[in-house]
C-alpha cells in the first residue's frame, strides 16, 4: 500500500488530523470517494493487527486511573504484568501530542518487560487529551510549567507507595516528554533512574539537584536539541553524576515513535529500547 496513505491513516488513528481533512486527503490520494471508501477497513484492519498483540496480550493487566497531583486528580493509564505481586515501577511521559495511543501501547510494552507502568495525562487539568489532537498544541501552550512538573513528580510518590510496586521508580519519556523527565530527574529527590529521548536538558544550574542516574537518547540529525549536550554533559561530569548519553546517527527526532513512519528509525529504536531496559532493571532492582 502506497506510504503516504499508511501515513495519513497513521496522522488520523493517533488523532494528529481530524476525520474530514483525513477523509479529503484520502479521496484525493485514492482517486475517488469510492476507492477512499473501500480502503478504510483495510486500513482499520491492518492497525487492528499492527497492535492487537499488546491490547489483547493475556500476561497484561490495564486500567485508566486517577492519583493526586499539583492541580488536582490526574488521569493516568496504568499498566502492569498479571503474573506476580510487586514490580518495580516506571513513569512513560508522553510526546507533545497528548496520552494518544501510541504512549499506551508504549506503557503496555515497559510492562511486558516486567513494569508497573504509568502514563499520566499533563493535559488533564484540561480535561484530559481530547479525541481530536489536531489543535492540541494550543493546550500545551495553557499550562502552567511549574505545575505540570509537580503533576509527575507526584506521580513519583504514588507509584513508590503503590500496593504492587517494590518502591523503586523510574522515568522515561519523549520529546516533550524527555525533557520533562529531565525536570523530574531535578525535582524528585525520590527518583531511581530517568531515560529522556531526545528531550531539550535541565539548565546546567539544576543538574547539581538530580540524585538519578541518567540514560540519555538523541537522534544524530536533531540539531536543535543536540545542540544542548555539551553544556548537559560538562554539568553533569562537574557534579560528578552518573550518566549515560548515546547519540544515535542517521536518526532523526522523534526516531522511537513507530507511528509517525517519517521519523521512526527502527535500528535507533530497538537498540535504545533495549538499553533503557536493561538500565531500568538495573537500577530499579531491590
Amino acid at each position: 500500500m502506497d506510504k503516504k496513505i499508511t501515513t495519513l491513516y497513521d496522522d488520523y488513528s493517533q488523532r494528529r488530523t481530524n476525520r474530514r481533512d483525513f477523509f479529503r486527503k484520502l479521496v484525493m490520494l485514492s482517486g475517488s470517494t469510492a476507492a477512499a471508501l473501500a480502503l478504510l477497513p483495510i486500513l482499520k484492519e491492518n492497525k487492528l493487527k499492527a497492535s492487537a498483540n499488546l491490547q489483547d496480550d493475556p500476561d497484561l493487566l490495564t486500567e485508566f486511573i486517577k492519583y493526586p497531583g499539583e492541580t488536582g486528580d490526574v488521569r493516568g493509564f496504568l499498566a502492569w504484568p498479571k503474573a506476580g505481586k510487586k514490580f518495580p515501577a516506571v513513569i512513560v511521559i508522553h510526546e507533545n501530542r497528548g496520552l494518544v495511543p501510541h504512549i499506551q501501547d508504549v506503557t503496555r510494552r515497559m510492562a511486558k518487560e516486567g513494569f508497573l507502568t504509568l502514563a499520566p495525562d499533563a493535559l488533564s487539568p484540561l480535561g484530559g487529551t481530547p479525541e481530536d489532537i489536531s489543535n492540541v498544541g494550543a493546550m500545551f501552550k495553557q499550562l502552567n510549567g511549574e505545575q505540570t512538573t509537580k503533576n509527575f513528580v507526584a506521580a513519583v510518590k504514588y507509584l513508590k507507595t503503590h500496593p504492587l510496586s517494590t518502591g523503586k521508580v523510574g522515568c522515561t519519556g519523549f520529546c516533550w516528554g524527555g525533557a520533562m523527565t529531565n525536570q523530574v530527574a531535578v525535582n524528585s529527590p525520590d527518583l531511581n533512574a530517568a531515560v529522556p529521548y531526545y528531550g531539550r536538558q535541565p539548565f546546567a544550574e539544576q543538574v547539581a539537584m538530580i540524585k538519578a542516574p541518567i540514560m540519555a537518547h538523541y537522534g544524530g540529525d536533531d540539531a536543535g536539541i543536540n545542540q544542548g549536550i555539551p553544556a548537559f554533559e560538562e554539568a553533569l561530569k562537574k557534579n560528578k553524576k552518573e550518566y549515560q548519553i548515546f547519540i544515535y546517527e542517521g536518526a532523526q527526532h522523534a526516531f522511537n515513535n513507530d507511528s509517525n513512519p517519517e521519523r521512526y528509525n527502527e535500528k535507533a529504536a530497538k537498540l535504545a529500547w533495549q538499553r533503557t531496559i536493561a538500565f531500568f532493571k538495573e537500577k530499579l532492582k531491590t
